[in-house]
C-alpha cells in the first residue's frame, strides 16, 4: 500500500493514500469516493475475537479497575472462553432479533462479554445509556427502548441501582441478568451463574452452529440515536457494517498494524464512537482497552488522570473538554505528561470542535515531553454510518477539516439552502431503523443515499480532492425575522474560539427574530479571571461576578466589532449558572451540548433574552 509520512517535527507514523475521485453533476449534487477500494473483511464480528485467541491466547484483551483499586485483567482465551458460555446461556433463553439482550449499565468487562456473546450467536444487543434509568425519573426512554425492541433478556451491574427504571419498564416475565444484588419479587439470575453454563458437546455444536449461519446481513446491535426532537430511533447495526468500518479505518491508519493498540478509554459503549469504534479498533487489531471510568468533567477527569498515569496509550479518543482538563493537569505535572506521551502515536478529539489555542497547548507539552508533536487527525460519521465515514488523515490536520471518504464510502454533496448537505452510501451504512420502516424511508434519497443533516464545504473548489470542511448542521441553521440564514455551526466555533479557553460551549437562539442573543455555558477556569473568586468557585458565583461579566461584555464587543450583518451580530447573551442537564437531554454523555434540548428546557431565559 502507498504510504505518506508525517513532515518533520511529528512522531513519524505512515497514513494511508488521501485521494478522491469527484464528478460534478449536472443537477448539481456533488459526489466523491476514495481512490482506493475498500479491502476484504471478515463476515462476522466475533470472528477477530476467535483469532486472537489462538494467536495471542494470553495477551490483555480488556482490563477494569475492580472495587480494590487493582485492574481487573482479561485475556483473549479466556474472554472466548466466557463469550462461548454466556452465548450458549442467552440460546437458552430463547434470545434472537425479536427478543435480543437489552444492556442498561455502562462500560465494565461483563457487559462486554455480554455483548461478544450475543453476537457471536446471531442475537442482537442493545446498550442504552445509564442516564436514561439513573438520571431521568419518569423513564421515559427506557419504556419506549423496551417497547421497540422487546428485549428477552435485560442486563444490570447493580440491582439496587437500576431497580426503579426495571421496576417502571421492564415486564414482568423478562428473564433478569445482575452484575451484583437481586430485585425483591422478581426473579433474576447472576451473572456468574450465567457465565457457568455448562458447554456439553451438544451446547457447543449449536453455539458453532448458530455462528456459522451468521451473514454480513445479520443484525449485530441496535444503538440508539440521541433523540434530540423526537423519542430515540434504534439503528441497526450489521456485522457487515461493523467489519468493513474497521478495515476502513485501518486502510486510513495503516500504523495499527504495527502493535497491539492501547487504549485509556471512557467513551461509552451506548455511542457509536465508543462502542463500535474504539471497541473495535482494539478487537480488531488483537489491542488492549483499559476501561476508564472517568468522565470529561472536573470531578470525573480525576479517575481519567489516575488511570493516565499509569498506562500510557498508543492512541487517545477523547472530546475537546477532556483534552483540555488533561492539558491543564500535564502542565503541573510531568510524570503524567511523560507517561501520556510515551508511546503514544495518534490523537483524534472527537465529538466537537478543537480550537487552535487547545491544540497548540498540546502541541508544546507533546514536544517538551518526547521532541516532536503527535498527529491529531478528525473525521466525519454518525451511528447510522458504524461510525467512519469521512476521514481528515493527512499530517498536519487542521481544526474544521473532515477530510475524504473512506474507502468503500461514497459521499454525495447536495445542495441545501445555502449550504451542501452530506449524505452516504456504501456497506457500511445502516439499512435503516428497527420496527420504524417510517423513518427509515424518510432518511434516504431516490438514490440510496442516507440524508445524513451535516452540512459541508469543500476546502477549495478549484481543487475538489483536498477534502471538506464541516459546516454544522443542516436542522441547527435558523432563519432571522428578515430570511437572513444563520449559519449556527461556524458562529458557534467563533464564539468558542473568541472565549477560550473560559468557554464550553454556547447555544444561539433568534429563530424568526430580529436579532441574534446565545446563552452561554462557562467552565470553571472562569473562576481565574476574578481576583476576588478562589479556583473552585460555584458556578452561581462565577457568572454573578462583575469581573468575569466584564470579560463576557468585552468578548460580546469584539465578536459585535467583527461581526458582517445581522446574522453574525449577537446583540445580548446569558451566562448560565446551571450546568446543561444529562436528565433533561441538554447535554450527552460524551459532553456535547445539545442545541434544541437547551432551547426548549430553557424557553424562559431565550424568552428574556
Amino acid at each position: 500500500m502507498k504510504t505518506e509520512s508525517l513532515g518533520e517535527g511529528f512522531r513519524p507514523i505512515a497514513f494511508g493514500p488521501y485521494d478522491a475521485v469527484v464528478e460534478q453533476r449536472a443537477d448539481g449534487a456533488l459526489l466523491l469516493r476514495s481512490s482506493e477500494p475498500l479491502g476484504p473483511y471478515p463476515a462476522r464480528y466475533t470472528e477477530m475475537l476467535a483469532r486472537w485467541s489462538a494467536e495471542r491466547p494470553g495477551h490483555c484483551f480488556l482490563a477494569k479497575r475492580g472495587a480494590d483499586g487493582e485492574w481487573r485483567r482479561l485475556a483473549y482465551r479466556e474472554a472466548f472462553e466466557q463469550v462461548q458460555r454466556l452465548a450458549a446461556a442467552l440460546l437458552a433463553h430463547g434470545l434472537g432479533p425479536e427478543r435480543p439482550l437489552m444492556i442498561l449499565s455502562g462500560n465494565d468487562l461483563e457487559h462486554a462479554l455480554l455483548g461478544l456473546a450475543a453476537m457471536h450467536v446471531g442475537i442482537p444487543y442493545v446498550p442504552l445509556s445509564p442516564a436514561y434509568s439513573l438520571l431521568a425519573t419518569d423513564h421515559e426512554r427506557v419504556k419506549h427502548a423496551v417497547g421497540l425492541l422487546t428485549p428477552g433478556m435485560v442486563y444490570a451491574s447493580d440491582a439496587e441501582r437500576f431497580a426503579p427504571a426495571i421496576r417502571s419498564a421492564v415486564p414482568a416475565g423478562t428473564a433478569l441478568v445482575f452484575g451484583s444484588g437481586e430485585l425483591p419479587g422478581r426473579a433474576s439470575t447472576s451473572f456468574a451463574a450465567l457465565a457457568a453454563c455448562d458447554v456439553a458437546r451438544e451446547v457447543a455444536e449449536a453455539v458453532a452452529q448458530a455462528h456459522a449461519a451468521i451473514t454480513p446481513e445479520t443484525v449485530a446491535k441496535f444503538l440508539f440515536t440521541s433523540g434530540s426532537t423526537k423519542l430515540p430511533k434504534a439503528v441497526i447495526n450489521t456485522h457487515r457494517m461493523m467489519c468493513c468500518n474497521q478495515v476502513m479505518y485501518t486502510q486510513c491508519y495503516p500504523f495499527l498494524r504495527e502493535e497491539p493498540p492501547v487504549l485509556v478509554d471512557w467513551l461509552p459503549w451506548h455511542h457509536t464512537a465508543g462502542g463500535n469504534a474504539d471497541f473495535g479498533l482494539v478487537l480488531c487489531h488483537g489491542g488492549t482497552l483499559y476501561i476508564d471510568d472517568g468522565k470529561p468533567t472536573a470531578d470525573g477527569m480525576a479517575e481519567t488522570i489516575r488511570n493516565l498515569r499509569e498506562v500510557g496509550p498508543t492512541v487517545y479518543y477523547t472530546v475537546p473538554k477532556g483534552l483540555e482538563t488533561l492539558a491543564r493537569a500535564m502542565t503541573q505535572d510531568e510524570a503524567l505528561r511523560d507517561r501520556f506521551f510515551s508511546r503514544l502515536r495518534l490523537i483524534f478529539p472527537a465529538g466537537a470542535s478543537l480550537s487552535a489555542p487547545l491544540k497548540r497547548s498540546i502541541e508544546a507539552l507533546a514536544v517538551a515531553s518526547c521532541g516532536a508533536r503527535i498527529p491529531m487527525t478528525m473525521g466525519l460519521g454518525m451511528t447510522e454510518t458504524a461510525p467512519f465515514a469521512i476521514s481528515a488523515h493527512q499530517p498536519d490536520w487542521q481544526a474544521g477539516v473532515i477530510g475524504l471518504p473512506a474507502p468503500g464510502v461514497q459521499v454525495k454533496l447536495v445542495p441545501c439552502g445555502d449550504k451542501l448537505e452530506v449524505r452516504y452510501k456504501g456497506p457500511s451504512i445502516t439499512p435503516g431503523y428497527w420496527r420504524q420502516p417510517e423513518l427509515a424511508a424518510e432518511a434516504f434519497d431516490e438514490e440510496g443515499y442516507f440524508r445524513s443533516g451535516d452540512g459541508a464545504r469543500l476546502i477549495d473548489e478549484a481543487e475538489p480532492a483536498r477534502g471538506l470542511r464541516f459546516d454544522g448542521r443542516i436542522a441547527e441553521d435558523f432563519k432571522l425575522a428578515s430570511g437572513t440564514w444563520v449559519n449556527v455551526g461556524a458562529l458557534r466555533n467563533g464564539v468558542v474560539a473568541a472565549g477560550a479557553p473560559h468557554v464550553q460551549d454556547i447555544v444561539l437562539a433568534g429563530h424568526d427574530r430580529d436579532s441574534l442573543a446565545m446563552l452561554v455555558f462557562l467552565l470553571p477556569t472562569a473562576a481565574g479571571l476574578s481576583a476576588q473568586l478562589p479556583a473552585d468557585a460555584a458556578m452561581a458565583e462565577i457568572v454573578a461576578d462583575p469581573q468575569v461579566r466584564a470579560w463576557a461584555q468585552a468578548v460580546l464587543d469584539r465578536l459585535a466589532q467583527a461581526a458582517t450583518g445581522s446574522s453574525h451580530c449577537i446583540q445580548r447573551a446569558i451566562l448560565l449558572a446551571e450546568p446543561a442537564s444529562m436528565a433533561l437531554g441538554e447535554a450527552t454523555d460524551k459532553g456535547s451540548i445539545n442545541q434544541r434540548a437547551v432551547l426548549k428546557t430553557r424557553a424562559r431565559l431565550v424568552e428574556a433574552l
